[in-house]
């Protein structure tokens, strides 16, 4: 299996940078013995009650709407699998691999909690699916975010009994069955309990809130790396960063985004050269000196949904529930735990951030390429007006980006459709909360890029003039980069798409950091 990092899944939540380490890079997986001794002694009581003559929910009847038929022992092996057949019925694209892989790591926290009633086999086969690279194809539309992520985590559950289609570790689509055989591993048949264990869960829209959240952290401050750019090249002030006019609005996102800024443009001669007394500008337009409100409020919003996150990621989700005792007896109990509400309504909160940290950034943007505006800059920053066009499309494309996060930041938490027969009459409609805010965030880094891409080209046309250290760093990335200064009209498109490679692999914040040191 190589040297590959090896993550221990406990009884405690797993880490944002563990769910990241497995999502993104590959690490394996690997249930600690505490987990296992808590998964076998709720398994206990899981089969003290299906022994029982009195109906137990989840264990020997039917479920949801179908709640009140009691399962006879020689029927519950059936009454499993054809849970999980029947409810992996989602529809449409597949669903990027680090996203079930994060679910999957996710579910497997709740089983290790020894709150579900599953055999440790069945833990133990979840575990090694994540180890050798195998993803169950888990498609976009199916969950309601209630009941949990029911379709995609039925999904995984078909791959753990030897059905469906998965990708192995290369990529390759086959037969779980066949996966599952070259890995030498064996698929489990699925006992009383433990299909619904595996599938009512909120862990697809919560591992994507992480990753989320993860992508926002560093975007953030890379959108204050383009903001210092701009102010720089727009010949704006420092000044209205000072920490003392921080602290009288005393919100810390905002005073964190601010000392970045002030950071980002130390030493800049281009700042420099209008900070006497002869400079009759008295104050810069809103997207300039507001820049810390905005990011700082979008900072604080990313904090608060993080509290979310961690609330969630030390929730054990499952209905019914195990709730055991020190001497092995216990109860299982039915509960309103899976309903996504909490998620939903964070997700929705950061397509809003993301909106709003793009509409800025496109203002800011829109700025260099005004000669009203740009003060002194070439219009649309090109070689040649007229003949030239510039970096004027480069703003359409922020503009077109701008205006799809405004619509996906429409929140999809206020909607519920009622489903079930009326059992499930409030849904928390937080997958596709999900689903919208990866394609925001993507947006966001993108709209960001251009901004990078266009100061870059502005700071360049300052010349004699220097700019900061820290932004000279930034503009030597791009140019080292394959991405040119300026000049006459060339292909924009591979430019731009090489700047946002720079944005999202995070090298534009390397780049500052390596000059002023970690940002806040």
């Amino acid at each position: 299996m190589g040297d590959m990092q090896t993550i221990q899944v406990g009884v405690g939540p797993v880490s944002f940078e563990d769910l990241v380490h497995v999502a993104r890079a590959g690490a394996h997986v690997e249930l600690t013995d505490e987990a296992l001794g808590a998964i076998d002694h709720a398994r206990g009581v899981i089969e003290t009650l299906a022994a029982a003559e009195t109906p137990t929910y989840g264990v020997s009847t039917g479920f949801g709407a179908l709640a009140t038929r009691h399962i006879p022992t020689e029927m519950r092996a059936q009454l499993q699998r054809s849970l999980v057949r029947s409810h992996a019925a989602g529809s449409g694209p597949e669903v990027e691999r680090e996203v079930v892989r994060a679910l999957m790591l996710l579910r497997l926290s709740t089983l290790a909690t020894g709150r579900t009633g599953v055999r440790r086999q069945t833990a133990q086969l979840m575990a090694s699916l994540l180890t050798h690279g195998i993803t169950p194809v888990v498609r976009e539309y199916g969950s309601l975010g209630c009941s949990g992520d029911l379709a995609p985590l039925s999904h995984c559950a078909l791959a753990l009994m030897g059905e469906g289609d998965v990708r192995d570790g290369a990529g390759v689509l086959m037969p779980a069955a066949d996966a599952l055989a070259a890995a030498g591993l064996e698929p489990v048949e699925l006992v009383a309990k433990e299909g619904l264990a595996l599938i009512n869960g909120t862990d697809g829209m919560l591992g994507m809130l992480v990753m989320a959240i993860t992508d926002l952290r560093m975007l953030l401050r890379t959108a204050d790396i383009a903001a210092a750019m701009s102010v720089e090249g727009q010949l704006g002030t420092d000044r209205v960063f000072a920490p003392a006019l921080q602290a009288i609005r005393p919100h810390p996102g905002q005073a964190l985004s601010a000392a970045n800024l002030t950071a980002m443009m130390a030493g800049s001669a281009i700042v420099a050269s209008h900070r006497t007394g002869d400079c009759n500008r008295v104050q810069d337009a809103y997207s300039l000196r507001c820049s810390p409100q905005v990011h700082g409020a979008a900072r604080d919003t990313v904090e608060h949904a993080a509290t979310v996150a961690g609330h969630e990621l030390a929730s054990a989700i499952d209905n019914p529930v195990v709730l055991a005792n020190p001497d092995g007896s216990g109860t299982v109990e039915s509960n309103g735990n899976f309903h996504g509400a909490p998620v939903a309504y964070v997700l929705d909160f950061l397509a809003i951030v993301a909106a709003d940290v793009a509409s800025i950034s496109e203002r800011r943007t829109d700025r260099f390429l005004d000669k009203a505006r740009n003060h002194g800059l070439p219009p649309f920053l090109a070689d040649d007006p007229g003949v030239d066009s510039g970096h004027m499309i480069a703003q359409y494309t922020q503009a077109a980006i701008v205006s799809e996060l405004k619509r996906l930041a429409v929140p999809a938490s206020v909607d519920s459709i009622p489903s079930s027969a009326m059992q499930e009459d409030h849904v928390s409609m937080g997958w596709g909360a999900a689903r919208k805010l990866r394609r925001s965030i993507d947006g966001l880094s993108r709209v960001v890029a251009v901004e990078v891409l266009t100061a870059a080209r502005a700071l360049d046309l300052r010349a004699p003039l220097t700019p900061s250290p820290a932004t000279a760093a930034v503009v030597a990335l791009l140019r080292d980069s394959g991405i040119q200064g300026p000049g006459p009209d060339r292909h924009l498109s591979p430019e731009i798409e090489a700047a946002v490679g720079l944005v999202q692999s995070g090298a534009v914040l390397a780049a500052a950091e390596g000059v002023v040191g970690p940002l806040a």
